[in-house]
């Protein structure tokens, strides 16, 4: 897959860009707050439909005006597809409307036309933040590759809420109702679990290739650590062990007022060399172990689709030493389409790669370093 051409309007500090990005690698250069990292969340929200910065998707709408709107093509193995993603201002926060070759889409029929993976500084979280980051890791990459896994992640969670607000007291409390909730649980939360195990399997080899490559002899490990264990991957083993912990624990959540069991509070472990990256990884250690995350995430999004993402990394080089970087360079140097910000030419750079500078929302025409 290739993004062959992009035009942003009221987005961020971007009053209008059109931008027809090159293949393979492209860096984009500038000093900070000039619209770099506004360019990949505008390519990134073209794709997924979301802000990967902000959940107050207003706040993209550049000052003083009530709307933006972002449209792009692509060009993949099917043929080329259209989209357009616009953003207006409202009582509520925002409004968003999606077309697909100008036609008008919902989100669901939006998500995964074009896919990409983002690496950004706050994805350091991934190795040593909350399990909240590494749980919407998961969904993200399942939401583009699995439709399916979308909407039972999207039933899931309107069950979940239904559920507290009766634990909370917000609704009288029904057993026979907590009962149905339960069961929607189990149905939705089975195919949640089974998907998430059958992804992080994949990511995990191709996970520890990358990171040696980038790092040496130590081994990045990733194992999958469900909240309601299971004996087998497969339907009935999961959801059976769902359907017992609920029951066990059907009286810890009366009191507790809230849903205690199920993929909601499911976590990825990463170790390096057997030890925990977010208790003792160094931060160099954290960002590569990231990085070889991301790769592993491009991986295997590409293999399960027969179509490669793009691949959008936001001042990725900052933390590494000059072996790393070109290291990490030289790996993705071999990707369709890839998109890397900075604030000066990066070392290493391999001489296939397109350079761009931005300076005040505008990009000058690829330049040398």
């Amino acid at each position: 897959m290739r993004l062959a051409h992009l035009a942003l309007s009221n987005f961020r500090n971007y009053q209008e860009l059109e931008l027809e990005p090159a293949p393979g690698l492209n860096v984009f250069i500038g000093f900070n707050a000039q619209g770099k990292s506004n360019l990949l969340e505008g390519i990134a929200m073209l794709g997924t439909g979301k802000s990967f910065r902000t959940s107050r998707e207003a706040d993209t709408i550049r000052n003083g005006c009530t709307s933006a709107i972002l449209r792009g093509h692509a060009t993949m193995r099917s043929g080329t597809v259209e989209l357009a993603c616009a953003i207006e201002r409202s009582s509520r926060g925002a409004r968003k409307t999606y077309t697909v070759n100008a036609g008008p889409v919902r989100y669901a029929g939006y998500l995964g036309r074009i896919r990409v993976v983002t690496f950004v500084p706050a994805d350091l979280e991934l190795a040593a933040g909350s399990p909240s980051a590494r749980r919407a890791f998961m969904n993200v990459a399942l939401s583009q590759t699995e439709p399916r896994y979308y909407y039972e992640l999207a039933k899931y969670r309107e069950v979940l809420k239904q559920k507290n607000a009766m634990l909370r007291g917000a609704i009288e409390l029904d057993a026979h109702l907590l009962a149905t909730y339960n069961r929607a649980l189990v149905d939705a939360g089975t195919e949640i679990m089974l998907a998430r195990e059958r992804f992080v399997r994949s990511l995990a080899q191709t996970a520890l290739t990358a990171h040696r490559h980038f790092a040496g002899g130590e081994s990045l490990l990733l194992a999958y650590e469900p909240d309601v264990a299971f004996e087998a991957p497969r339907s009935e083993a999961v959801a059976g062990a769902f359907e017992e912990q609920l029951l066990e624990s059907l009286d810890a959540e009366r009191w507790r007022k809230s849903s205690l069991v199920g993929p909601h509070r499911d976590d990825l472990r990463l170790t390096l060399d057997g030890i925990s990256l977010a208790a003792y990884g160094s931060q160099g250690q954290q960002r590569t172990a990231v990085l070889a995350l991301k790769v592993a995430e491009y991986t295997v999004m590409r293999e399960r689709s027969n179509e490669a993402p793009l691949l959008l990394l936001d001042d990725v080089l900052s933390e590494l030493d000059d072996d790393r970087a070109a290291a990490f360079l030289a790996e993705i140097a071999q990707y369709e389409q890839t998109f890397v910000t900075a604030t000066h030419c990066p070392p290493g750079l391999p001489a296939a790669a397109h350079l761009a500078r931005i300076s005040n929302a505008r990009v000058e025409s690829y330049v040398a370093c």
